[in-house]
């Protein structure tokens, strides 16, 4: 597994706004959309490209385009929806799927409610969306549902991560699987509650607000 840290002053300054407890649902999306599509530069870094002859307005050239298989977009569900547009804004060719997935609050493991995705994924470099990287027991659980059905590549788009989640999922995909996770930073730790710390709180309940 490796993991990229995207180092860049925009994408520190938007993180920070969106740590703010201050900062309400509606920047909150606007934020998390600008910074997905940042680090969605640095995740598409590897992405598998051909090359193509075109005509311009005045000579003949080759330049590259997306190669097929297309690559294949994964929000989680629920706060994964709110990364999508920022990444299709930098893939609009790319397919998208859902998979919906709950932690349980008493074992913390992830439970799969919903799978929106092809049934063979021979070869697809596939990009996850989920935006807290905490136990790591999502994403996880996302990676080998991707593995399994032959993914080539999975790279994993968070906001932040947290240590103890790194060292779980490094633990568990082990050599499985080409794996990368980018994210904006890596905090300090979890808290008694799972949460990361210093962290930005509940990413879904400050994208859509509270639920009960």
């Amino acid at each position: 597994m490796r993991l990229h840290v995207a180092d860049h002053p925009l994408i520190a300054h938007k993180l920070t706004v969106l740590r703010d407890e201050r900062t309400e649902s509606p920047t909150f999306r606007l934020l998390v959309d600008e910074l997905v599509t940042l680090l969605a530069y640095e995740a598409t870094r590897d992405v598998r490209v051909e090359q193509v002859e075109v005509t311009t307005p005045v000579a003949e050239t080759v330049g590259t385009h997306l190669a097929s298989p297309r690559p294949l977009v994964v929000p989680i569900l629920r706060a994964g929806l709110g990364m999508l547009e920022g990444m299709t804004r930098l893939l609009p060719t790319a397919e998208v799927g859902f998979l919906g997935m709950q932690r349980d609050e008493q074992t913390l493991e992830a439970i799969t409610y919903a799978n929106r995705l092809p049934d063979d994924l021979s070869g697809r470099q596939c990009y996850v969306l989920d935006p807290m990287l905490a136990t790591g027991h999502t994403l996880i659980a996302a990676i080998n549902f991707l593995l399994e059905k032959g993914a080539r590549d999975v790279t994993a788009i968070c906001l932040l991560a947290a240590p103890e989640g790194l060292r779980t999922l490094d633990e568990a995909i082990g050599d499985r699987g080409d794996v990368t996770i980018v994210t904006a930073a890596v905090d300090e730790r979890l808290n008694e509650h799972s949460y990361i710390v210093p962290g930005l709180g509940d990413a879904g309940d400050r994208l859509y607000g509270v639920v009960d």
